[in-house]
């Protein structure tokens, strides 16, 4: 998402890099079983939220415990599951409440209840020092560069171990760092061959992906921002959001925007790309978007 050049296709970019001679050789003779997207959302310490609210929690991936250094989250994600059942277990045996497994009946009179325990729980468990220690290392990049990045980041996880006294804040939304497509030149990428690389309709019917037909669209243009898609995005950016979309969601008609939301991975990479943030993430019916199976 921090790209500046509106013309990049991740999709595409990652059809060509499959057919790299040190990358084709592990493909060939394979078969595509599979398709799916997905946004890591890398902020790390500093992109962490407030975790609790009236009746739930941010766990996982939700909160943003991915360590982006390792390209890994899973094992922070299942330390804050554990973290928040032992939150709401203590909350709950200490509020004099009748557990619904005796009453077998829901009291809607009942109070919600915020467990702010747990965030202060976590604050106190390995999941916060090990996010602290490499708070740097994701911005180092956006700033020096790529060998400038590996430069950094090598010394923050062999020597400083995140005790530099300093920290790199970031100091915009990865929609801000869109330049206007002027500055670039369109992107010319190899055709698919349909045995290694596919085009994007292909794979998407791979992803399972579903939502009924007649339930109302989850993308949808926020009210104060529906001159965005045609005036700025189209005509500063070339429109972005048919590239860097997964799913071929996004695409303009004769200048106007169509939402093939029913194509949605859930990727969520509009919500923080698109220029001018103009679409609000909702959450689809039950049951709709991808079915992964073996991912």
């Amino acid at each position: 998402p921090e790209v500046e050049n509106p013309y990049i296709n991740p999709y595409k970019e990652f059809q060509r890099w499959k057919t790299h001679p040190d990358i084709r050789k592990h493909f060939e003779g394979g078969t595509c079983i599979s398709y799916g997207a997905r946004v890591l959302n890398e902020g790390g310490f500093h992109s962490l939220p407030k975790l609790t609210f009236n009746g739930g929690a941010l766990i996982g991936c939700s909160a943003g415990f991915l360590n982006s250094v390792k390209i890994k989250g899973s094992h922070t994600a299942l330390k804050s599951g554990m973290v928040a059942a032992e939150s709401v277990f203590e909350c709950l045996a200490n509020s004099n409440v009748t557990p619904v497994s005796e009453t077998f009946e829901i009291n809607e009179e009942e109070e919600m209840k915020e467990v702010s325990s747990y965030e202060d729980a976590m604050k106190n468990s390995w999941v916060y020092d090990e996010l602290y220690q490499v708070r740097n290392c994701h911005e180092s990049f956006a700033r020096y560069g790529l060998l400038g990045g590996l430069v950094y980041t090598g010394l923050v996880t062999h020597v400083t171990k995140g005790r530099e006294p300093w920290t790199l804040f970031h100091s915009k939304r990865d929609s801000e760092k869109t330049e206007e497509a002027s500055k670039f030149e369109p992107i010319l990428y190899p055709q698919p061959d349909g045995v290694l690389t596919f085009d994007l309709l292909t794979n998407l019917q791979r992803s399972g992906t579903y939502h009924d037909d007649d339930q109302e669209a989850h993308l949808r243009i926020k009210e104060d921002r529906t001159q965005i898609p045609e005036s700025v995005s189209l005509q500063t950016y070339e429109a972005p959001e048919q590239r860097f979309c997964p799913a071929s969601v996004y695409e303009y008609v004769d200048s106007k925007l169509v939402i093939n939301a029913q194509n949605c991975v859930h990727c969520k990479c509009c919500s923080i790309k698109m220029p001018g943030e103009y679409i609000n993430w909702t959450c689809p019916e039950g049951g709709g978007g991808p079915q992964y199976q073996v991912m």
